[in-house]
């Protein structure tokens, strides 16, 4: 098989091209197959003859180079090395030969013919004057659209495997360039690395690594190219790039991509380090030890002139051990040159920093019994040197011999330079140490080990992926402003804002408050535009010089980027049809610049293009488009205001003459309303409104605002209207009928355009920036210079504020437990608490007079410590909102502040070096010492200055000296340890020193030192021994770092860039890196539920963890223990994996209940009622004990405030709205924050998702379907209550995703109620079986819940009911069943009643606290109970108008229970309420007396369900108990009041189920019932008999396939829980199933019949460790398990005599076995760096060119997809056919495969064209035509091709809406079922073209499979599986 015929790429059209490429991405020839027999010869190479001679002449070599002959050499069969040394791949050697000694790489490919490379853009040809050649310029405006790329598409590879590239490239001049290459690693990882003198710092993330190429000096602007640039010789070291960057090996090159501007000759690889300016002549002429240039790669240089004066070199990285180290000795500049020479960053310096192990870490280690505190500074004690526990760094020797740990300098070279040359130091992480075994010498002795050896060994090491990449997401930030408080805009439609924080771009919507983040920008955001139609919006920056950014604002992607040609931009304008875009701005020179963009192109494959430049000596304020006539514009500024108009590509302006006026500051323009098109409003900073007319270019009228004028003011009588003192006035707007203006008296008024009167005045706290008038005209939007920004609703006559923040930098923050608080202190003399569920500010502390500095939270108590720049410590009261109580004992400003965990302590330090130790658990805070001189006073102020341990038993600080850390007793402060962590940087000549401190959980007691040389010292607390030592890679120390609760994550943050660490890797570590801020970041932390982080600098940014709970089970920290681990043994030993349970054995698999978190204390009093938002004078400012004022500021609006709850009856009603809003506030305020996530597992949590429901479905007329769902398989466990029975109807129903699912008990039918958009989480059945309502979450189109009732006789949806904002926690009827009540979950907390016949809302309640459950009174129609931190009892009370109201009574939990929550409830006999605790216990109360008078421990664990019918009660925990009790004596219990004992209640029986119980239903004799738990099962309960049977089970986790049995008759499927469970078809009851602990299974198939043996019956099963299990399906029994695979296994299948088993794994290798003995005899690596997406095999009929019995077909997921056919009996197997799909380009994207990975990764952030994750590549045989291929996936444009594998071309394109994710052909009808990422499933018809789509999935289809019959069709959605019937066909 030659390489021409492997080489077909798939074009449009059905065309093929011949590519001359091998398909292995990884190595230039093909990896030779293992020989199939012990014995056997292997078979020789592909595509060569076996035993011919074959000469091999180097590409460009004209003869000898440098003394090597032409190389000659035979190509023999070639054989997998087995040491690390040969390479990755077979053929390996081969492929180096033919690439030596050096390849031109734009001679090979053909470059100028453009058929193996591609160019995009202005790429043109032209000759060099000065090489005297013909280069290759490459120029254009935006580098990402000028390009020359090899090879021609990302799919393909270049497979070069030389250590060296080498990139003869000139720069243009005053012009930036990129070079991008991507690198493969040996462990087929694709890692970007990028050159660019557009990057202004080095970055680094798991795949890319960015260097700035940036000449220092003597350039005209800061990073580009110099006009006298020289032609460079970019040499480039990839194998140590690699090595020392990421800690990973090279393998290979796999594409280039130069980006304009530049001129470029060509590009080499080699492996021999050539020295471009010595030549071969001067090399042999001078002996020296170098190898010299090629004469093909070499510069000319003019006779008697020195190569270096007209040339650069620069080799990247210098540290290479093949570099002579007197050569970078003798390398540099000429003096007159240093500052024009381009280097590659990071920063420079004299040498490599050394070793650590030169110099011990110094540890004191001391009694704490031997010495007392005294307040003075201690004795020095003796220091004595510890040994490190830690591996040694390997060392390689550099320049002048020192030691030297690898690095990356760079180099350029110039023999004129004087001294030692200049070399620049990289600041690159360092290589990690590895275990002592793998750093001892392997070489000789004496000899000296190689870079890699000597880091590594000679073992590789593999590092763990860090997934879901990306791992955070931003999900919102308080703050506004930034660069300037005058940018607020209002959406077309009115309900959102647009407002910039600093560097990101927030839409905020007014009434849920949710945010949007337009992220991207780099810098503050200078000027915002937004088009009329909503769907544009612009964005400048201010550095560097104005980008702009161009972003569709429906969906926030980012539609362009560009850089404009003027510096910061200070207004942008949109054209009302948004097709024109004017910006303003500086030109270098100084000048006023006005730019006008033209956007019709862009989306539709266009730029923004500059329709029209114009400078102006005016100055320009305010830029406005007319709405009327978008060539008509206006500009006002100092002294002037400009009409402008664009015409002909040409903009012209003209001065307006403003007479006595022309003195003015104008602020401020507007047009007036359209139908008055002729007058522009101008504002001024002297109060002036100026009315001009555009049209005369005169003023019409003038206007002067001017403050009031009292009787006593002396000037009143000569105050004229030209001369008075007027309001400066910032900011108007004009509406159709009004006029809004701000003014710096911090008023907005509004007044008619005649100005006669003001309409409305609102009074702010600040001077107000800006305003804008809503659409409609109903709402006018301010901003205030102070950080507030808000509305005024003019119909009501309110003002709502939207956002607060602050104006400074944020210097630290401190986050409270139980409330879900955030304090952060501020350079603006701030001290603010916030709500992290929604937040919005809370609380304000102001502080004219001192600066507030740190802050910490009491643990337990609500108040929190300040320290102050006056050296105060104050404790404040947050119900009180006023000084606790001050501390005056430090001289110097507070530098930190900490508080103990368990509460006992308080700890300060301040800039004197005094320590202070209050007792913060007392009431007045008492100072218990106060120690001198012990912390640093060098420190600056940071949250991690000081770091209490877990325990509370240790305290770290930095001190005495910034170089040791020193560790006290908290109790005692006795010193017990003192570490020294300094070490001599001899690049600096400086020591390290320790700048921030944190603990790490316990066991172990760790201590982590981010110290001043970029590194993170990991401590033993106790011994002082250094651990482990990270290198961050910082380009600036680490100046704050967290670390997870449990030990998974390291959070650091230098500079402006946040980075998220996996702390549990032991060896190359791996992070995250992610920006956004736009300054220095100052302190990070994670949130108390460990699910978010903060990050606080110029604003305070709040970041999702995309990790669920369940999947957080990293192992253990080092040194911490962990998990036993699971060993395999053999049958006897009792084996964990592959045994079979039956349907109807005891449950084997164990649920984790839900997460619990910490309890919430009670409600604390929030703001009084008739707290007013509105600015106050000093009069009204609350004065505290202490010397600085205090102001308190409520969370939003007015009547915000939580109401108190005590014992007594208090009223809770309110009327509806109404329009249906919610009215559990006033319309003033937003609704009160949800509280923190209460302690209780009731609550519902809806799965993440990262899909979202199609719109516009191909839905099938009614009656005409192809499809009708027969069954599904499967029950929510993720729901709570959403389980119901009538045992008097008999009717059934419970919830499987987003369906209700009636089932016939006996028959087993079932029905399917369609319409809800998400997860249903609740379901509640009316007392007369008539009326079904069930709840779902919110859709991504819907803002509200969804309630449906359900006319039970007819099946059909009778009404649908939306008022809650989140969750729906729980449903019930009431006794008449004509109200229903709804509960919303803690995010909403309201009540909401309904009335039943109407469906009308009659009450909406907001709850004063958590509820966990609620109940009807059986007894009284119009009374309810609810639980959570007590009991709560609503009495409906009707008035006479028929409005509702309730009355409520509460009675907190009796102290004799304990800290504890009640979690659910029942009513027994009258007048009894059973109700049970988080904490296990059951206790009893008397409605009439209201109070408890029993109690007893039911269970260890929450009591989620109870129920109770007569003498006997159910309980259900989340310990999987279910329990019976007899409480028949419990009424006469009651009569002995408090003196009841629990002695007389007896547990009858008890069982234990498979998960947590959230569902129960039983008769009313108690005798029989079904529960539901978590684990997803529905079982049937037998007390009489003491069983459980299961009814209905489904898998935990994503099912990732099915596979049928030959007759149909069984069916099996696999998932991510472990599980293998086989069913049966007609009745989908589980028969078996196969559990492994620990690993997931995501590959499965049946065995053919025509194995010869009928029945045997097999199912061989592939899991994520790479393990492959065959089951035997007769004796449910493990028969085999193989290890073909080192990777994750994700495809499989059997051959078509079932003998052989076919695998593909996540590495793209493909495996062959057999299955009777095991043995792997093939391994394919065709596909390798690709996951195998696709296996299918059948029976070869007909004759495609190739011998053999079988067919079969890979594709993975790079869109490759090969045909091959294979006689595995004859070992025989043979290629038929290779196909490359084209894909959109993804080079600036990285996306996860969630086909690959198992667990679903979340969303990602790409192109619009592209879907948020990739989809497979999908492919199958055609079962009506055998020489078809259908295949789908991610391609140009979502669509299925048919491949004919006759003809060689696509025969067939048929259009998809959406790209596939599953496919399936039909055996009978000519279907295809495709399933999408948008939860529906299209059935397309071949044969007519038709199609029908059908939904009903809860997620992304990710898999459709029909039955062998066709009268099937599975369709899967995470957990769920859908059994269709086909019918029609």
């Amino acid at each position: 098989m030659t390489a021409e015929a492997r080489g077909r790429r798939l074009l449009p059209g059905g065309k093929t091209a011949v590519e001359r490429k091998w398909p292995d991405s990884n190595s230039a020839l093909p990896e030779e197959r293992k020989p199939g027999k012990l014995g056997s010869s292997p078979a020789p190479c592909r595509g060569h003859v076996s035993g011919a001679v074959t000469y091999l002449r180097p590409c460009g070599v004209r003869g000898a180079v440098a003394g090597l002959p032409l190389l000659g050499t035979r190509c023999v069969p070639c054989v997998r090395c087995a040491s690390a040394e040969a390479g990755s791949a077979s053929c390996g050697s081969m492929a180096r030969v033919w690439q030596q000694p050096f390849l031109n790489v734009f001679r090979h490919f053909k470059v100028d013919e453009w058929k193996r490379s591609t160019k995009e853009g202005d790429v043109a040809a032209v000759t060099d004057k000065t090489l005297k050649c013909t280069v290759y310029r490459v120029r254009g405006a935006v580098s990402a659209s000028n390009y020359i790329q090899l090879p021609k598409t990302s799919t393909q590879s270049l497979g070069l495997t030389g250590r060296y590239l080498y990139v003869l490239f000139r720069p243009l001049p005053a012009k930036h360039f990129v070079i991008h290459l991507d690198v493969s690693t040996e462990d087929s990882q694709v890692i970007r690395v990028s050159f660019s003198n557009l990057f202004k710092e080095f970055k680094s993330t798991a795949t890319w690594l960015q260097f700035p190429f940036i000449c220092e000096t003597g350039t005209p602007r800061e990073g580009v190219a110099f006009p006298g640039a020289r032609w460079t010789c970019l040499q480039l070291d990839l194998h140590d790039i690699l090595l020392v960057y990421l800690q990973r090996c090279y393998s290979h090159l796999k594409g280039v991509r130069l980006c304009a501007s530049m001129l470029v000759r060509s590009l080499y690889t080699s492996d021999l380090c050539f020295d471009p300016a010595i030549t071969v002549a001067e090399a042999r002429r001078s002996k020296l030890p170098v190898t010299p240039i090629p004469r093909e790669m070499a510069f000319p240089v003019p006779k008697g002139e020195s190569w270096h004066d007209h040339y650069v070199h620069i080799r990247f990285p210098s540290g290479s051990s093949h570099v002579p180290s007197e050569l970078v000795q003798k390398s540099g500049f000429p003096p007159e040159a240093a500052g024009r020479v381009p280097r590659l960053l990071p920063s420079p310096g004299a040498c490599s920093k050394p070793a650590r192990d030169s110099r011990a870490r110094v540890v004191q280690k001391h009694d704490p019994m031997a010495s007392r505190w005294a307040t003075s500074m201690p004795r020095a004690l003796p220091e004595v040197s510890v040994s490190c526990e830690r591996s040694e760094v390997s060392r390689v020797a550099g320049p002048s011999d020192c030691i030297q740990e690898p690095s990356a300098w760079v180099e350029a070279t110039d023999e004129h330079a004087s001294g030692d040359g200049l070399h620049v130091s990289a600041c690159q992480p360092t290589v990690e140490p590895v275990a002592p075994e793998d750093t001892a010498p392997h070489g000789p002795p004496g000899g000296k080990q190689s870079l890699p050896e000597a880091a590594l060994g000679k073992k590789r090491f593999q590092q763990r992926s860090f997934l879901p990449d990306p791992i955070l997401r931003l999900k919102g930030v308080i703050g506004f402003g930034g660069h300037s408080t005058k940018w607020a805009l209002w959406a077309p439609d009115g309900a959102a804002v647009v407002y910039p924080c600093h560097a990101v771009v927030v839409a905020l919507h007014v009434e849920t408050r949710e945010q949007r983040l337009f992220l991207g920008h780099t810098d503050k955001v200078s000027a915002l535009a937004l088009d009329g139609s909503s769907s544009l919006l612009a964005s400048a920056q201010a550095r560097p010089h104005s980008m702009l950014r161009l972003w569709d604002f429906q969906t926030g992607s980012c539609l362009a980027l560009f850089r404009s040609p003027v510096h910061t931009i200070s207004s942008l304008s949109f054209s009302s049809n948004g097709e024109l875009l004017c910006g303003v701005g500086k030109d270098r020179h100084g000048r006023t610049t006005v730019l006008v963009w033209g956007m019709a192109q862009l989306g539709r494959g266009g730029e923004a293009v500059i329709l029209a430049k114009a400078h102006s000596d005016a100055d320009v304020q305010a830029f406005e488009i007319a709405a009327f006539d978008e060539a008509r514009m206006a500009s006002c500024g100092r002294g002037s205001v400009r009409l402008w108009r664009l015409r002909g590509g040409a903009l012209r302006s003209c001065a307006v003459d403003l007479g006595e006026h022309h003195t003015l500051e104008f602020t401020d323009l507007a047009f007036g309303p359209v139908q008055d098109g002729h007058t522009l409003y101008v504002c001024s900073r002297s109060g002036h409104i100026l009315e001009i007319d555009h049209q005369r270019m005169a003023v019409r009228h003038a206007r002067r605002l001017l403050p009031l004028q009292t009787p006593c003011d002396p000037l009143a009588q000569k105050r004229t209207f030209s001369s008075g003192p007027g309001i400066a006035i910032n900011s108007l707007s004009v509406s159709r009928s009004a006029c809004a203006v701000g003014s710096e008296d911090g008023y907005l008024r509004l007044w008619p355009l005649d100005f006669s009167s003001v309409l409305l005045e609102a009074e702010h706290e600040g001077p107000v920036s800006s305003v804008r008038v809503s659409p409609g005209g109903l709402r006018v939007l301010s901003t205030t210079s102070s950080g507030h920004l808000g509305f005024l609703d003019v119909p009501s006559q309110e003002y709502r504020l939207l956002v607060r923040s602050h104006t400074a930098p944020v210097l630290a923050l401190a986050t409270e437990r139980s409330r879900g608080q955030l304090a952060t202190v501020s350079q603006d003399r701030t001290v603010r608490v916030w709500d992290l569920a929604t937040l919005q500010q809370l609380y304000d502390f102001t502080s004219p007079e001192e600066a507030p500095r740190a802050v910490a939270f009491h643990p337990t108590q609500p108040t929190f410590f300040c320290g102050f720049s006056s050296g105060a410590v104050r404790s404040f009261s947050l119900e009180a909102a006023e000084v606790l109580v001050e501390h005056r004992c430090h001289r110097g400003a507070i530098t930190g502040l900490a508080a103990s965990p368990d509460g006992r302590f308080l700890f300060s330090a301040c800039s004197r070096g005094a320590l202070a130790q209050y007792h913060s658990g007392a009431p007045r805070c008492p100072v218990l010492r106060v120690a001198a001189n012990v912390v640093c006073q060098e420190a600056c102020p940071s949250s991690s200055i000081l770091a209490v341990s877990e325990d509370s038993c240790l305290l770290a600080f930095v001190g005495p000296s910034k170089y040791t850390v020193s560790i006290v007793d908290t109790a005692s402060l006795d010193e017990l340890l003192r570490v020294n962590v300094s070490a001599l940087d001899l690049a600096g000549s400086c020591l390290d020193s320790a700048v921030a401190l944190c603990f790490g959980p316990s066991p172990p007691s760790h201590l982590l030192v981010s110290t001043s040389s970029n590194t993170i010292a990991v401590l033993d607390a106790r011994s002082g021994h250094v651990v482990r030592e990270l290198s961050c890679g910082h380009p600036a120390a680490c100046a704050s770092l967290a670390l997870s609760a449990d030990g998974r994550f390291l959070l650091t943050a230098a500079e402006r860039a946040v980075r998220l660490w996996d702390y549990t890797m032991q060896a190359g570590l791996s992070c995250q890196v992610y920006i956004g801020h736009s300054e220095p970041v100052r302190a990070v932390a994670f949130t108390p539920d460990q699910q978010q982080l903060l990050s606080v600098g110029d604003a305070i940014f709040l970041w999702d963890i995309l990790v669920p709970r369940e999947g957080w089970s990293p192992g253990s920290v080092q040194g911490a223990p962990g998990p036993p681990p699971t060993c395999e043994a053999g049958p006897g030993a009792g084996e964990l994996e592959g045994v079979a349970a039956g349907a109807r054995g005891a449950p084997r698999q164990v649920s984790e209940s839900p997460p619990v978190l910490p309890p919430q204390p009670g409600l604390c009093a929030g703001p009084p009622e008739d707290f007013d938002d509105r600015s106050r004078g000093p009069e009204d400012l609350h004065q505290a004990s202490g010397p600085s004022v205090l102001v308190q500021k409520e969370a939003g609006r007015a009547g915000d405030g939580a109401c108190g709850v005590t014992g007594g009856p208090w009223d809770l009603g309110r009327r509806p709205h109404p329009c249906g809003w919610p009215s559990a506030c006033s319309t003033v305020g937003a609704r009160a924050r949800p509280p923190a996530r209460p302690n209780s597992y009731r609550h519902f949590t809806a799965r993440y998702k990262a899909s979202s429901p199609a719109q516009g479905l191909s839905l099938p007329p009614a009656g005409d379907e192809w499809l009708r769902l027969k069954a599904v398989v499967g029950y929510n466990g993720n729901g709570r209550t959403n389980l119901v029975w009538s045992p008097d109807t008999g009717f059934f129903a419970y919830t499987c995703g987003c369906l209700v699912v009636v089932e016939d008990l006996h028959s087993g039918a079932q029905q399917h109620w369609l319409g809800h958009p998400e997860e249903i989480s609740t379901l509640a059945l009316s007392h007369d079986a008539q009326v079904l309502a069930s709840a779902s979450g919110r859709s991504g189109a819907a803002s509200r819940c969804q309630i449906r009732l359900w006319d039970v006789p007819r099946g059909s949806c009778r009404q649908l009911l939306s008022h809650h904002d989140t969750a729906v926690q729980a449903l019930a009827f009431s006794l008449d069943d004509r109200l229903l009540i709804t509960l919303g979950d803690c995010g909403d907390g309201t009540l909401a009643l309904w009335s039943t016949a109407t469906c009308e809302l009659l009450s909406s309640t907001r709850l004063p606290e958590p509820v966990h459950g609620m109940a009807f009174s059986p007894w009284h129609t119009g009374e309810l109970a609810c639980v959570g931190q007590g009991i709560l009892t609503l009495q409906l009370l009707w008035g006479q108008a028929g409005d509702v109201s309730l009355q409520a009574h509460r009675e907190p939990v009796p102290e004799e229970l304990g800290v504890c929550e009640l979690s659910s409830l029942c009513y027994g006999a009258a007048p009894l309420l059973y109700c049970g605790s988080n904490e296990g216990q059951v206790c009893v109360w008397d409605t009439h007396a209201g109070c408890c008078f029993l109690a007893w421990e039911a269970d260890e664990g929450e009591i989620g369900v109870l129920l109770c019918s007569g003498t006997w009660l159910v309980s259900g925990s989340n310990t999987r108990r279910l329990r019976l009790w007899a409480v028949g004596a419990v009424p006469e219990l009651r009569r002995r009041g408090s003196g009841a004992r629990s002695s007389s209640v007896f547990l009858e029986r008890e069982l234990t189920l498979d998960g947590a119980v959230v569902s129960a239903v039983f008769h009313d004799s108690m005798d029989m019932g079904v529960v539901g738990t978590t684990a997803g099962t529905l079982w049937y309960i037998s007390w009489a008999e003491g069983t459980s049977t299961r009814l209905i089970s489904g898998h935990r986790s994503k099912v990732n396939e099915v596979a049928f049995s030959p007759d149909e008759s069984h069916c099996a499927t696999c998932s991510d829980d472990g599980s293998v469970r086989v069913w049966c078809v007609a009745s989908t009851e589980l028969l078996i199933q196969f559990q492994v602990l620990s690993q997931s299974c995501l590959c499965l198939a049946w065995s053919p019949q025509s194995c010869g043996c009928p029945e045997e019956q097999h199912v061989a099963a592939g899991y994520s460790d790479g393990t492959l299990r065959v089951f035997s399906i007769p004796r449910s029994a493990v028969e085999l398990k193989m290890y073909p695979h080192t990777a994750a296994l994700t495809a499989l299948a059997f051959s078509a005599d079932g003998q052989t088993i076919v695998s593909g794994d996540k590495d793209g290798l493909v495996a062959v076995s057999h299955l009777r003995t095991g043995m792997t005899f093939r391994v394919l690596s065709d596909h390798r760096g690709a996951p195998i997406c696709t296996l299918q095999s059948t029976r070869k009929c007909g004759d495609f060119g190739a011998e053999g019995t079988d067919l079969w077909l890979a594709a993975s997921g790079d869109q490759r997809v090969s045909v091959w056919a294979s006689d595995w009996l004859r070992d025989h197997c043979e290629l038929v056919d290779w196909l490359s799909f084209p894909a959109p380009s993804l080079a600036e994207v990285v996306l996860a495969a969630p086909w690959a990975q198992g667990p679903r990764p979340p969303p990602c952030t790409v192109p619009p064209q592209v879907p948020s994750c990739l989809p497979p590549s999908l492919a199958a045989f055609c079962p009506w035509d055998p020489a078809l291929l259908v295949c789908a996936g991610l391609g140009v444009s979502p669509e299925v091709a048919f491949y004919s594998l006759r003809q060689k071309q696509v025969v067939e394109k048929i259009p998809l809406p959406f790209f596939a994710v599953s496919m399936s052909l039909s055996p009978g009808a000519h279907l295809v079922a495709i399933g999408f990422s948008e939860r529906m499933v299209r059935l397309l018809d071949c044969a007519s073209g038709t199609v029908q789509d059908f939904a009903g999935h809860d997620d992304s289809v990710q898999l459709c499979r029909f039955a062998p019959s066709a009268q099937l069709l599975f369709t899967a959605a995470h957990s769920e599986i859908l059994v269709w019937e086909v019918t029609g066909h």
